[in-house]
Parts: structure tokens; C-alpha cells; sequence
């Protein structure tokens, strides 16, 4: 009898651990196989497709849930991931796109580019100390034109485009003429007769400026740029962040800038240019580097993984673990110039006004509408999900975007390196049809998100194509619960809370920014905090976070102007308590009311320190991953 009854018990386990479906990928597969270990499928598109038709026809070995198992390998795709809500799950069976092995599987927006050979004959543009050390290899074709990107990473790591940047030293504006939409520089020390695809990046307080630059014509030992529309109206008309003339020799200079993608610039190992209209690219080696058995990728896509669901059906229950997310690009710039507002959102249309005064604030002087840069992953109308022990590396823009309508949804113990912009975005940040400083409080709450956990994430080495991003931002969402990640070598603030730059109440609140470790951040740009937040957010919470190695930005027109905290216009109802602070710098500017300050600084209990940032648990895949490149 006990045999019998312990047999029945296993046979029920063993029921219950197969009722679990497995649906295997491997990019050695076939998507005319079955999809079992055995059969694996080839691409992850098919197996979302074979989940969806079993859910459909409610078979039932799905009850506890599938399992989708990547094996080890790199998945590259030429269409972005698009999980519907028709892929959704449920509590007790959500779908689960994971590695198969303790090897993460490698999701990738890229192309290789192979075939490189030694440039044995003169090229034309390319400084003397370059020539016969330039290595060169054809740009794919893409539907009979060739491939337009803007990021290259060479065994992941991001090689630099041929600029003026990497000289080390930024030269600075003369003046500008909003008028004739020109600004007047030093002479370039560089002769370009063709001006084609040559950008202009200028530092403008908080942000950057890319303008695409038009002509330069040069007048003695000066040289008048012009540049593209639409970025050349916006960016002489937009009043904020504007760039700055130190007109009474007080701050610390006018704007820097720097010139960046011609063949004249590439002057430096690890420096590369694309020529769009030969369809070539070249690159100059580091000394120790075999380019011909290297990895080179260029970006494809802009979006690996769109979630998309709808306000009446959202995608739900649906897990990612163990993925790297890579190799997405940039393009907008290219096309149309990027003039930002603040925390990497460009400006669609933005000017002074002649009489100030808008239906929230009687004494604003500016209008702004706004865009968003793309985002790796793109997630709207979302509910349950979960990003665990994932990486999100060689990424041109924003790494993950909750935009509308997700709630209950989870970042947990992800490393993100090697991103252009920001890291973890999340909420609304205003539109073509929504101006930037108005209170947000739709009509349908279900448009908002909320109740999103970002937790034990390692971000670093983040804002390094948009300045002005940051590592964590959240506009117009409540309940955000923003705790124990760390957060390193970043442009401008570490995270940024609250939009609108208003003391109206509106949809924020209940948001909680606690046990947070930055540091090294503010590399470039100022008018920074290390934790900075927007208008008013009743029952906000900035508690027991560890912020230091705030960096002198070296173009700041006004140095001093950073703080470890900072409240910043309407910021109302916050508790900003027990954060530990290596100075005493703190900042509010025309703060609303309820704001509690209590115990911060370089006094504060050094408790905070040690228990800030991920748990230890979370440690070994943080900052001893292989697949991290410090």
C-alpha cells in the first residue's frame, strides 16, 4: 500500500512538471520543426505564434504556464519582437521567454559586417597620420540602399565616430544669430569641402543640441555654420535650454561644441566613419586589434520588443529572463536634427511668448511640445511584466520604455551597460497634441502607468549619445517604487522624477525613490541632481539613498550649479529624509508647498551606505558577468 501510494504521488508530480509547455528555439533550428528540444524551432516570432494558437484553442498543457527556452546563441531579427494581446498569460500560466542554458541568449537588432580590407590607396579627406592604417569593408544593402546607422560595436564595444570630440578639448561659440540662424565659431582646423553628413553638437545647460550642419563658410580666423530645417527654426527659436553666451565674462565661457561624422576627423585609432554615398566604412584599429576576427555590428532596428496592447485588452503575464537585449541604432537625428527639452525629449515646436501666461501658469513665458526618442523595448498597454536577470547592452536610445497604460510590471536584478540614452523610462512626458507644461490627469486613468517596481538594477556607462538623458526617468505615473539599484558614469542626474514644471496637482503621487547607490554622475552636463525631481507629487518619498562622486562638469557655464537632491519648479509634497550625501548641497528652485527636508547629508547614519544599492544576492550577475565590458 505505501509503495502504491508513493508511486501515485510521483506520478502526480511528474504530471504536474510536464503539464508545464516547453516550446524550444535555437538558431540552428527550423521553423517547419515541431519546436520540442529535440526539434527546436528557428526563430522566436514562430514560437510566440505556436504559444498564441494553443491559447486560442484552450489546450490545456498550457494550464501552468509555457515556456518559451531559447538556446544559446545570437537571434538577430529584422523585425522587432510584437507580443499582442492575444500571446498574453495568465497569474497561474504566463509565458516565459527565458535562456535554456546558464549561457544568456543574445537578442540582437544588428547586422554584421565582415569582409574588411587594409586601404592601400589614398583616400581622399583622411588626415595624413591616418593613411595605409585604415581598414575599410562595403555598408550592407537593405532593400537596394545602403544600411543608415550611427553606432558601431566592435566586440561589444562602441567605437567612436570620427570627430572633434575626441581631441580632448571642446572649442566654444562666438555668437549667435537668431535671425540669420547662424552661429559663429573659431576656424575649424579642418578644411571640409563637402559638408555632407557632417553634425553639429552643441551643450546647451542641460542638454545637447544635434544639428545637422548646412554650410561654413569662413571669414579670416572665424566661420559662420548654418544647419538643416527643422532643427535650425527650433533651435534658434526654442528659448529653453538655449545656447549660452557669457556676454559679462562671469560663469565659465559661452557653449562648447563639437563637429562629428567626416572622413577629416578620423584621426585616432578606434575612431570610424560611414561615406553613405560610396557606401563604404572605415575604421582605424586599436594596435592590438585584428579586425578581420573581431565582431562588428551595426545597428538595424530601432525597437527589438514592442508590447503592445490596448486599453480594453492589455498584454498580460508575460516574463523575460536571462536575455540579453542588443544592438539597436538612433536614426532620428539623421533625418531631422535632435533640439531637446529636457531628459533626452525633443522639441517638436517651441518658442517665447509675447505675452506670457498659459491656462496653468500666469507667469510662463515658454511653450514646448514634445517627442520621444525609440526605445529597445517599447511597452504600452501592459500589465505583469517582468524583466529578471536580463542585460540591455549596445543600445543607441532609450533601453526600456514603459510609455501608457502598464501597471504592475517589474525590472529586477537587470544589468544595463552601453546605452545612449536613458535606461528605464516610464510615463507620460507630453506629445504633439499635450504642450510640456500643463498638469496631466486624463480622463481614463487606464491611460497611466502606475504600480511599476525598478529594483536591484546595476545601471552604468549610460547617456553616452544624448547627454542630457539620464539613468532612471519618470514623468507623468504614480506609485513608482525605484529601489536598491546602482547607478554610475552617467551625463547629467542619476533619477529623475516628475514632468510639467508645475505646482498643480495632477496624476503623480505616491511615487518612492529609497536605497539607491549613484555616483559618478553629471559627467558632461549641469543643472544636475543626483536624485531631481518635477512639480508637485503628493506623498513622494526620496528615503535612504547613497549618492556621491557628483563630477564637475568641465562646459558648465555655471560650475556650481549641481546638487545631490534637487527639488526643481513645483516640486510639492515630497519627504526627502536620511540620504546620505558626501556634501551638504541641496537645491530647490521655486518649490510648491509641502516639502519635508529631514536628515541629509555627509552626517547621516553610514547604514545607509552599506544597505544601498542591489541586494548581495543579486551580485554575482551584476558585477561578475562576463558579459559585462567595464
Amino acid at each position: 500500500m505505501m509503495k502504491i501510494s508513493i508511486c501515485f504521488i510521483l506520478l502526480i508530480i511528474s504530471i504536474n512538471i510536464f503539464s508545464k509547455k516547453e516550446i524550444w528555439v535555437s538558431p540552428y533550428g527550423s521553423d517547419s520543426n515541431n519546436g520540442s528540444k529535440e526539434k527546436p524551432l528557428l526563430s522566436i516570432n514562430i514560437a510566440l505564434r505556436k504559444a498564441r494558437e494553443m491559447r486560442r484553442i484552450g489546450d490545456t498543457s498550457v494550464n501552468d504556464g509555457i515556456f518559451i527556452l531559447l538556446d544559446k546563441g545570437c537571434y538577430n531579427l529584422y523585425e522587432p519582437l510584437l507580443i499582442r494581446p492575444e500571446d498574453s498569460g495568465t497569474e497561474n500560466s504566463p509565458t516565459i521567454i527565458k535562456s535554456s542554458t546558464d549561457e544568456l541568449s543574445e537578442i540582437s537588432g544588428g547586422i554584421e559586417i565582415k569582409n574588411w580590407k587594409l586601404c592601400t590607396e589614398k583616400v581622399n579627406g583622411l588626415p595624413k597620420e591616418a593613411q595605409n592604417k585604415i581598414w575599410t569593408a562595403d555598408i550592407p544593402k537593405i532593400g537596394g540602399r545602403y544600411l543608415q546607422f550611427r553606432q558601431l560595436w566592435i566586440n561589444n564595444k562602441k567605437a567612436s565616430r570620427a570627430s572633434t570630440l575626441n581631441d580632448g578639448t571642446l572649442s566654444r561659440i562666438i555668437s549667435v544669430n537668431k535671425e540669420k540662424e547662424e552661429i559663429l565659431i573659431p576656424r575649424p582646423k579642418f578644411e571640409i569641402s563637402d559638408v555632407s553628413g557632417l553634425e553639429f553638437v552643441i551643450h546647451q545647460w542641460w542638454a545637447i543640441a544635434i544639428l545637422r550642419v548646412k554650410s561654413i563658410s569662413t571669414e579670416g580666423d572665424k566661420a559662420k555654420v548654418t544647419f538643416w530645417q527643422p532643427e535650425s527654426r527650433i533651435e534658434f527659436e526654442h528659448p529653453w535650454p538655449a545656447p549660452f553666451i557669457d556676454n559679462e565674462k562671469k560663469y565659465n565661457g559661452n557653449s562648447a561644441f563639437y563637429f562629428v561624422n567626416a572622413i577629416q576627423l578620423l584621426n585616432k585609432p578606434g575612431e570610424w566613419y560611414a561615406d553613405m554615398q560610396k557606401g563604404k566604412i572605415y575604421y582605424w584599429p586599436d594596435t592590438d586589434e585584428d579586425i578581420n576576427k573581431s565582431k562588428v555590428i551595426a545597428p538595424y532596428l530601432e525597437n527589438i520588443l514592442l508590447i503592445e496592447g490596448n486599453i480594453d485588452n492589455k498584454v498580460k503575464y508575460i516574463n523575460f529572463d536571462n536575455i540579453i537585449f542588443e544592438h539597436t541604432g538612433w536614426l532620428r537625428p539623421s533625418y531631422y536634427g535632435h533640439v531637446p527639452l529636457q531628459a533626452g525629449m525633443y522639441i517638436i515646436d517651441a518658442y517665447k511668448l509675447e505675452i506670457p501666461g498659459t491656462p496653468d501658469k500666469a507667469s510662463l513665458e515658454n511653450q514646448a511640445w514634445t517627442g520621444r526618442q525609440s526605445s529597445a523595448i517599447s511597452i504600452k498597454n501592459a500589465k505583469e511584466i517582468k524583466f529578471h536577470n536580463c542585460i540591455f547592452r549596445n543600445l543607441a536610445a532609450t533601453a526600456v520604455d514603459f510609455i501608457s497604460g502598464s501597471n504592475f510590471n517589474s525590472v529586477d536584478g537587470c544589468l544595463f551597460y552601453d546605452i545612449g540614452g536613458t535606461a528605464i523610462q516610464i510615463g507620460f512626458f507630453g506629445n504633439e497634441g499635450f504642450e510640456a507644461h500643463l498638469p496631466y490627469n486624463p480622463s481614463d486613468e487606464r491611460e497611466l502607468c502606475h504600480n511599476i517596481t525598478i529594483t536591484n538594477n546595476y545601471i552604468t556607462n549610460c547617456t553616452n549619445e544624448d547627454w542630457g538623458c539620464v539613468g532612471i526617468s519618470v514623468g507623468y505615473a504614480h506609485d513608482i517604487n525605484i529601489g536598491n539599484n546602482e547607478l554610475s558614469n552617467l551625463n547629467y542626474s542619476g533619477i529623475c522624477v516628475g514632468w510639467g514644471w508645475t505646482k498643480t496637482i495632477s496624476c503623480m503621487r505616491n511615487n518612492k525613490i529609497y536605497a539607491n547607490k549613484i555616483h559618478d554622475f553629471a559627467k558632461n552636463m549641469y543643472d544636475v541632481g543626483g536624485i531631481y525631481t518635477l512639480s508637485a507629487q503628493p506623498n513622494t518619498a526620496i528615503c535612504n539613498n547613497y549618492i556621491y562622486d557628483l563630477i564637475k562638469a568641465p562646459y558648465a557655464h555655471i560650475p556650481e550649479h549641481y546638487q545631490y537632491i534637487y527639488l526643481d519648479e513645483g516640486s510639492s509634497y515630497i519627504i526627502i529624509k536620511d540620504n546620505w550625501t558626501e556634501k551638504d548641497k541641496f537645491f530647490s528652485n521655486t518649490p510648491g508647498p509641502g516639502n519635508e527636508w529631514i536628515n541629509n547629508g555627509p552626517h547621516v547614519s553610514e547604514e545607509i551606505k552599506k544597505n544601498a544599492g542591489p541586494l548581495n544576492q543579486y551580485f554575482d550577475f551584476l558585477y561578475n558577468n562576463k558579459y559585462l565590458n567595464k
